[in-house]
């Protein structure tokens, strides 16, 4: 069995791509987040309309139980006074890309009698 390598390096860097793409988006959404704050009175109405828009994007960016606590954290932190400068889906991209421990991959040796 022969293995194409050019595929297996186009593999890995279109999910290298996808990662740093998850980067951009989040720190265009923090901002976003950020900058109710600095608008006087019509900010925190912005806030209760950013919050849902947030948590769904939240959600749609990291999937499973990491991405559902995320969501419910960037929600209350929108709506939450004077927490708009917690950047947190960039600490979300942190914490999944960088700070979490990924399994390591074990070998399993497989012995063939003749």
């Amino acid at each position: 069995m022969f293995f194409d390598l050019n595929t297996e390096n186009q593999t890995q860097q279109k999910m290298k791509n996808e990662k740093y793409k998850l980067l951009r988006q989040g720190i265009i959404f923090d901002l976003v987040g950020m900058a109710t704050m600095a608008i006087p009175i019509v900010g925190p109405v912005l806030d209760i309309v950013w919050a849902p828009f947030a948590a769904k994007k939240m959600s749609d960016m990291y999937k499973g139980t990491e991405g559902k606590i995320a969501s419910v954290l960037v929600f209350v932190e929108e709506l939450l006074p004077f927490t708009d400068v917690i950047p947190t889906f960039t600490l979300m991209w942190f914490y999944t890309f960088v700070w979490k421990k990924q399994p390591t991959p074990q070998t399993i040796q497989i012995r063939i009698n003749d």
